[in-house]
């Protein structure tokens, strides 16, 4: 019988199909190791294989992550993706999925931080190490795994460009380089003298985890009192919204961030200050023209108020 799995952990023959196509497919491995994994699971909880599975039992387990282990909506999607993969590509068997249900992703708008809540970030970072790694991530458009990944190789000085290797999809591309960054970057390696990471962690020949990295910008938000919902993905967003508030086109800033589809680059177009700040609210549009001259004396009694 074609078991996915057989005894304690020992893999069989779909496991090893459903890895061949995902390798022939391009999916990164880290992906894959997912996918494999929830395959695996999915196994366990039925005992026995994916193949044999009906499309009942297929929801009464997605039902069984949403209720039992309350997996997040992009958790959810995630999962989902995996098991798509095993019976469309795999199994062959595409009506499968094709009737389970699927939320759509949301369209949320990202939080940006301020220029001004950027450069606290950095002036209260006084570690050399954790101060490279946030100006380099911001300055250069990076995802957290893409800065942990980042080998002093990838840093070109006479071009003024950082190489960005094996991406999102496992996709290269070039970013550009800060002057600033490249400074902090230089007194950073006279200090450290990285070898082949640029920023290496505790193990040797290992380079900093995304865990770290996370920590290094929780401090660094407390520090400089930063109080919106943030993350280290927000350096990304704020980098690509203030390039795009600075006058760069929208192509541009698609190729730095990596993006397949200028669709997904135009979230940064809402949330830019650059249109937005010629617009009037109708509010003080009425106030300005009924009141002209009035000094606003409510501006000024609140102008020590947190917002």
């Amino acid at each position: 019988m074609d078991l996915y799995f057989k005894g304690d952990g020992v893999m069989g023959k779909l496991r090893e199909q459903m890895e061949t196509d995902l390798q022939l497919k391009g999916i990164t491995p880290r992906t894959q190791a997912a996918y494999l994994r929830e395959v695996r699971n999915l196994a366990l909880y039925f005992k026995k294989s994916p193949a044999e599975l009906e499309e009942s039992e297929i929801k009464e387990y997605l039902l069984h992550l949403i209720r039992d282990k309350k997996i997040s909506e992009g958790t959810y999607r995630f999962y989902y993706s995996g098991l798509k993969f095993l019976y469309k590509q795999t199994l062959k068997r595409d009506w499968v999925m094709e009737k389970i249900l699927c939320p759509k992703r949301k369209a949320k708008l990202p939080v940006v931080l301020d220029l001004s809540e950027v450069e606290a970030l950095f002036s209260g970072t006084k570690n050399l190490k954790h101060k490279a790694i946030l100006m380099i991530t911001y300055s250069s458009g990076l995802r957290i795994s893409e800065t942990t990944r980042m080998k002093v190789s990838d840093i070109d000085s006479k071009r003024m460009t950082v190489r960005i290797e094996n991406g999102k999809k496992g996709k290269d591309r070039y970013s550009i380089l800060s002057q600033t960054a490249l400074e902090v970057l230089r007194q950073y390696w006279i200090k450290y003298r990285p070898k082949e990471w640029l920023f290496e962690g505790q193990k040797k020949d290992s380079h900093l985890t995304t865990s770290t990295i996370r920590y290094i910008f929780c401090a660094a938000k407390k520090k400089a009192g930063i109080r919106k919902p943030s993350s280290v993905h927000t350096l990304r967003h704020s980098f690509a919204t203030h390039l795009i508030e600075a006058g760069t086109s929208l192509h541009h800033v698609q190729l730095l961030l990596g993006h397949k589809s200028p669709t997904t680059t135009t979230v940064y177009l809402h949330v830019s200050r650059h249109n937005l700040a010629q617009v009037t609210s109708p509010l003080d549009f009425h106030i300005e023209t009924s009141q002209r001259g009035t000094p606003n004396s409510l501006a000024e009694s609140q102008s020590n108020t947190p917002i």
